[in-house]
């Protein structure tokens, strides 16, 4: 008599993802009662105990592939192309990668589908493209498409939001380049819970992916964002794909960043910076001029860093407030910086600046929206705070940057003779540095001032 097949079964977490064997009332990771969802794994017509035999051979039936030396694996250039945006291709490390799955967050409204229909509109005048919508219909993309002035041959559209319709009808075509917006509401037959849920997000993205990887096509995929600004779904979404990349920016702004967060091809944490205007978004080839729209007048607190961000230096104005406390318990406010980093910094310069400021409020803003996450801002953070402390300006032409330590040293940072090189060229006259960067044979119209302290950067303003 044959042997019917048996279908393997896990229950997996809705909250955390965990699989368990069998169900139970709570979960043993994140301890969240009533989350376990019973997902199907496939099939099998061994028994466990041929299974256990297979398991102590080491092997578990037909082997499809085989163990290569690590001298005889070709490691030839992969083959990039462009996406017809410089930005984008410097934040994804020159380009596109056939077979790579690139994943695009950001906030509603950032700008996600807008960009990715003006790359699919232009690649597709070169070669098979696909995008599949599951959020918007087939005539609002239609009327976008329109509005953007973008060619509208050649693209193949597709509203679809169960994958195994997705690849299939994608196998026919063959595209070299697949949107899929959004993975977050894209559902498969195989999983029994609701489009959106951690194991329809994450068997979703391994159907999508796997066919990417055997096909060579380079897919993008959409993800929405919760409220503190993190990717919705499974933590294990940003293992599975090859670069994640976040579209920052709002509707108060017309300015969008494109920084890298993940990247298995080229450098992370690199930036691109795009201008949202009535024909989609337009890429900024100069980023520091948008920054550096500063009024005539010198007002005291404001002050010009140079940070380094991926493979380019950038110009950003920073900004201070120091006033009175009201109540005995001053507030610190950082807004583009570490709070915590400020409340650090600022017991500093207490105890190694000879300042007091344990009865002011303290506001520090980086101008243009830009996110700091480096600690070459330290120094500019501080002399902009004295500076609106004592109430004097600083001048136009100074760019200050250098990290500071806990015993008032400071520190040099990377790149910093490409950072002053950069400053130069925004004609900017004199530069607060650390000693260490001061760079060997000086930079023709700036005045380089080399400090080991911070009671010597005090003294040089």
């Amino acid at each position: 008599m044959a042997k019917t097949a048996k279908t393997k079964t896990a229950y997996v977490c809705s909250d955390c993802g965990t699989e368990h064997g069998k169900w139970q009332g709570q979960c043993v990771a994140c301890k969240e009662w009533n989350t376990l969802t019973r997902i199907s794994l496939g099939t099998t017509n061994q028994s466990p105990s041929v299974q256990a035999d297979f398991r102590r051979q080491g092997y578990a039936g037909e082997r499809s592939a085989a163990v290569q030396d690590l001298s005889e694996i070709d490691v030839a250039a992969v083959p990039r192309f462009s996406s017809t945006m410089g930005e984008l291709d410097r934040v994804l490390g020159g380009g596109l990668v056939p077979g790579s799955v690139i994943l695009i967050g950001g906030n509603p409204g950032a700008g996600k589908s807008t960009l990715l229909l003006q790359i699919m509109c232009m690649l597709a005048q070169q070669m098979p493209a696909m995008y599949v919508t599951g959020e918007e219909s087939l005539q609002q993309v239609g009327m976008r498409a329109k509005r953007l002035g973008l060619p509208e041959k050649n693209l193949k559209m597709l509203a679809e939001t169960q994958v195994e319709t997705i690849c299939e009808l994608a196998s026919e075509i063959q595209p070299r380049l697949l949107v899929v917006d959004s993975i977050q509401v894209m559902h498969s037959g195989d999983v029994p819970s609701a489009p959106g849920s951690v194991s329809q997000v994450r068997e979703c993205a391994a159907y999508l992916i796997r066919y990417a990887k055997q096909t060579g096509t380079v897919l993008f995929l959409v993800g929405h964002v919760t409220k503190d600004g993190t990717l919705a779904g499974p933590k294990v979404l940003e293992h599975m794909i090859d670069c994640f990349i976040m579209l920052e920016g709002g509707s108060d702004t017309r300015f969008r960043i494109l920084r890298g967060q993940k990247n298995r091809f080229g450098a992370v944490n690199e930036l691109g910076v795009f201008a949202m205007t009535e024909k989609g978004l337009k890429e900024v080839k100069n980023p520091s001029a948008i920054f550096l729209a500063r009024t005539e007048e010198e007002s005291p607190g404001s002050l010009v860093m140079v940070l380094w961000e991926g493979t380019r230096p950038l110009l950003v104005e920073i900004q201070a407030l120091v006033d009175g406390g009201q109540g005995g318990n001053p507030r610190r406010l950082a807004v583009g910086l570490d709070q915590n980093r400020l409340g650090m910094l600022l017991a500093v310069l207490h105890r190694h600046g000879g300042l007091y400021m344990a009865d002011q409020d303290v506001f520090v803003n980086v101008v243009g929206g830009v996110k700091v996450t480096e600690t070459s801002a330290d120094l500019a953070l501080l002399l902009a705070i004295v500076s609106s402390f004592r109430d004097r300006a600083l001048p136009h032409e100074l760019v200050v940057f250098g990290e500071v330590g806990l015993a008032g040293e400071i520190r040099p940072v990377p790149s910093g003779q490409e950072r002053l090189q950069e400053a130069a060229k925004h004609g900017f006259r004199k530069a607060i540095v650390p000693k260490a960067n001061c760079p060997k044979s000086p930079i023709a119209g700036m005045e380089i001032i080399g400090v080991s302290k911070l009671s010597e950067a005090l003294a040089a303003m």
